[in-house]
């Protein structure tokens, strides 16, 4: 018997089978209202560790957010490290996590505190890339990284402390299924996958309908704008990039780098955007995140005053999966250090943690504003000033209405004195 042929044609009956449509992505009920806060492990205490985040499980769960997104906790390379402490973004063992943050151990009882409070969990999952002395590089084949003419390893863009993995080599597709496993037998409840556009469609297109199938209450989040990454049998959700930016347009503070755009490009946006992607299709909604808080500048820095409506904004308007990032519910008006140790000491709530706590308990009591299809479509109202954004979204027995002054100037809308960058939001 030729095993290599019989194995080749299990591989691909695999494959196939992995790839053949599936059932409609309907996602769990808890997804609907929820919204997600993405926690910066080595900045998130002084110490810098699991325990460091598990003492502030209470403040979190006081804040009202359902998903807890960390940043990556694998082993991180040496090889090229950048800065004193190297980038979570160029891991060494899928299977490993960083000492930094603490043992095996220690995120065990995290996950376990955080399951017991409520949380889900979900690991920043960053399989595009690996650090150049990743286990891989010296365990696998050659054919498992991409390789120049002389037979070295490369990388992307200025990413010169990791190495990209090949996803010609179905071979990969495999490893990184069986890393991701894993984890979710250990218990986290999804992943957010790192430049997740920068791999083939095809090998999600594998790996997400598997995963599916063998844990049906994950939740998958792509840090892609991909239409085909939104489609009903793909990702949970997918970043909001363009209305992103946008928004950064339309507030043009003093540290905004985007082109200058209007309400009228930011209701073309939306109209576009429903087009291209089901109503069941999240996408995560932002004012900043890592990225952007540490290389494009805080979110008062982009948007200035307009940091405020633009919040709103992502937490009311259809189809949006809001993200709170480490410290904006504080305030914080620095940029974290992405390579060396730059720790938030001061988590006093304040006036931002009321108005994030409005936020997220406006989005969990009212079902007009759930994602996707179930909440309410938007109805744009009209006789509104040229600056202002004004909509309904409704469901049976319950009804919300948005008026945004997304300029600075105070204007009257409907019988409504908005101040500069001024919101009015109504539930009936």
């Amino acid at each position: 018997m030729n095993y290599r042929l019989l194995l080749a044609a299990a591989a691909a009956l695999s494959l196939a089978l992995s790839c053949s449509p599936v059932k409609k992505n309907v996602h769990p009920e808890w997804m609907y209202d929820s919204v997600v806060y993405e926690v910066n492990v080595r900045q998130f205490s002084p110490e810098g560790t699991f325990k460091g985040v598990e003492d502030q499980l209470p403040r979190l769960k006081d804040l009202g957010v359902d998903i807890l997104w960390l940043m990556p906790i694998n082993k991180i390379g040496v090889e090229g490290r950048k800065g004193t402490l190297g980038s979570y973004y160029a891991i060494s063992d899928y299977k490993e996590v960083n000492p930094e943050f603490g043992t095996m151990q220690d995120f065990d009882r995290l996950l376990s505190a955080a399951h017991d409070m409520g949380f889900r969990v979900i690991l920043d999952w960053v399989a595009n890339q690996t650090a150049p002395d990743h286990v891989w590089m010296s365990s696998k084949p050659e054919g498992f990284y991409e390789r120049d003419s002389l037979g070295n390893a490369v990388w992307e863009y200025d990413w010169t402390d990791t190495r990209s993995l090949n996803y010609e080599n179905r071979e990969v597709w495999y490893a990184q299924e069986d890393a991701m496993r894993f984890w979710l037998d250990r218990g986290v409840d999804g992943f957010r996958c790192d430049a997740a556009g920068e791999m083939p469609t095809r090998t999600w297109q594998y790996l997400v309908p598997r995963l599916r199938r063998a844990y049906p209450q994950i939740y998958l989040l792509a840090e892609a704008e991909k239409s085909e990454f939104a489609a009903d049998t793909m990702f949970d959700a997918t970043y909001a990039w363009e209305m992103h930016h946008i928004e950064n347009g339309i507030a043009a503070g003093p540290g905004n780098k985007d082109e200058v755009k209007t309400v009228k490009d930011l209701r073309e946006y939306l109209a576009r955007d429903a087009k291209r992607v089901p109503r069941s299709a999240f996408r995560l909604a932002f004012t900043s995140n890592h990225d952007e808080n540490s290389w494009n500048g805080t979110e008062f820095e982009r948007m200035g005053a307009a940091w405020k409506v633009m919040a709103v904004l992502n937490f009311t308007l259809p189809q949006t999966q809001p993200l709170i990032y480490t410290g904006q519910e504080i305030g914080l008006s620095r940029r974290l250090e992405f390579f060396e140790k730059d720790p938030v000491t001061d988590w006093s709530a304040n006036e931002y943690t009321e108005f994030y706590k409005y936020l997220v308990k406006l989005k969990h009591d009212n079902p007009a504003l759930a994602a996707g299809e179930k909440g309410g479509r938007a109805k744009y109202l009209g006789g509104l000033p040229e600056n202002v954004l004004g909509f309904t979204r409704s469901v049976p027995g319950n009804k919300v209405t948005v008026l945004a002054n997304l300029s600075a100037e105070p204007v009257v809308a409907k019988g409504n004195k908005l101040a500069p960058w001024g919101f009015v939001v109504q539930v009936k």
